[in-house]
């Protein structure tokens, strides 16, 4: 049995004299930040510290445990550690790094300190270590880092998308500019009904039924269904008004105001709660623009306007009714609504591919760690379809 205690040195990181500018003879600072975002780097002419080559792995040891990478060299701060693996003829850095990603939750659960936690050491070092040839550990991690690729890529495709339709929004009805020198009419002439949903639903709350849309599931312009709650739906008459249709346009009145969301086609038997107005309009405004012209900078500004709580955040009807709005000829919006439809349509199929390849990852990890994977079974990737070209 090989522990991981047995096979790399563990060194703390240190503080240092920060510099935000690199200069001659600087060396690279890496902090916890650096492993969640990509944080403006930090620098340091001191010329003693804890240093990182590329083949060392460096964890954060304090505050967000068990967040880790690889790849690069600096120095290693105050709030994280330096692994170095001992022998690397028989242990590859970079098989350690993939096999340690797979034991995050488990450094977390085992972190100890009540505001800061810290990494337990004994159950970092007590960590079991597979014991396989070096060419098959090169060739689980090499297989791990393509489909972890693979995954940064599709999410990479989706946020491209978002980008896509807002820049296209800008394109056909113009920039904040632009609609500040057009003329707003008042939001109260477009609607046709209007409602806010229901309290107190809990004891209708079941694992199947109808759907009760929440604030979380109301997002830029889309329905989120990722945390669907379901109700057993009563028959009365706040069940009917609360009740949405194919293209209600949804937005959240408390909290986090402003967002919205449309009632997709075949979206079938759907509620929502109170913190969500139901807005279903006339024919002169299309529900998909008017969602995405509330979430872009010059309709979300107006919604922002309407808060008069520095407290607790609220929209009320008459906010809604007297929000402006900026109405192009209808045929221009059917074509923005349609566009967007399309590439809605692209994104669930992105979505879907993204999950398969984090499901495979996560089957990946388990199945190469325990000595059950198949190194040179590269078909193991095919949920990763090609790309699909916008407008094919």
């Amino acid at each position: 049995m090989t522990l991981l205690k047995d096979i790399a040195q563990i060194e703390k990181g240190r503080k240092y004299n920060l510099l935000e500018e690199n200069q001659e003879g600087a060396i690279r600072v890496f902090q916890a930040n650096d492993f969640r975002n990509e944080n403006k780097p930090l620098y340091t002419l001191d010329d003693d510290g804890v240093l990182a080559q590329e083949d060392d792995i460096m964890m954060v040891w304090d505050g967000s445990v068990g967040q880790m990478g690889f790849g690069r060299s600096g120095y290693v701060g105050s709030t994280m550690v330096k692994l170095k693996v001992k022998n690397k003829k028989q242990f590859s850095p970079f098989f350690i790094y993939r096999f340690l990603q797979t034991k995050s939750e488990y450094l977390k659960r085992k972190a100890t300190g009540a505001t800061i936690m810290h990494i337990n050491r004994k159950s970092l070092e007590q960590l079991i270590i597979p014991e396989l040839d070096l060419s098959d550990q090169l060739h689980i991690a090499n297989l791990l880092s393509k489909a972890e690729n693979l995954i940064s890529q599709r999410k990479e495709s989706i946020r491209l998308l978002d980008d896509f339709l807002k820049s296209t929004f800008l394109e056909m009805f113009g920039d904040i500019q632009k609609m500040k020198e057009m003329k707003s009419e008042n939001f109260s002439d477009h609607i046709e009904f209007l409602t806010s949903g229901s309290r107190g639903w809990a004891k209708y709350y079941s694992n199947t039924g109808a759907k009760f849309l929440r604030i979380q599931n109301v997002w830029k312009g889309a329905l989120r269904i990722d945390e669907l709650q379901y109700v057993n739906a009563p028959k009365t008459q706040e069940a009917i008004r609360t009740k949405v249709q194919e293209g209600d346009l949804l937005i959240t009145i408390t909290a986090d105001l402003g967002r919205t969301a449309v009632v997709p086609k075949n979206f079938g038997e759907a509620y929502i709660n109170q913190h969500i107005a139901l807005v279903r309009l006339k024919k002169s405004v299309n529900p998909t623009y008017a969602a995405f012209y509330f979430f872009m900078p010059f309709g979300y500004s107006a919604i922002q306007k309407k808060n008069k709580s520095a407290v607790k955040s609220g929209l009320t009807f008459n906010d809604i009714k007297t929000l402006p709005i900026i109405v192009p000829p209808i045929k221009l919006q059917i074509q923005f609504a349609q566009i967007v439809e399309k590439t809605e349509a692209l994104k669930i199929q992105y979505k879907q591919s993204l999950q398969e390849l984090e499901n495979l990852y996560g089957s990946l990890s388990q199945r190469a760690f325990r000595g059950e994977l198949s190194i040179k079974d590269e078909s193991l990737l095919m949920a990763a379809e090609p790309e699909t070209k916008y407008g094919e």
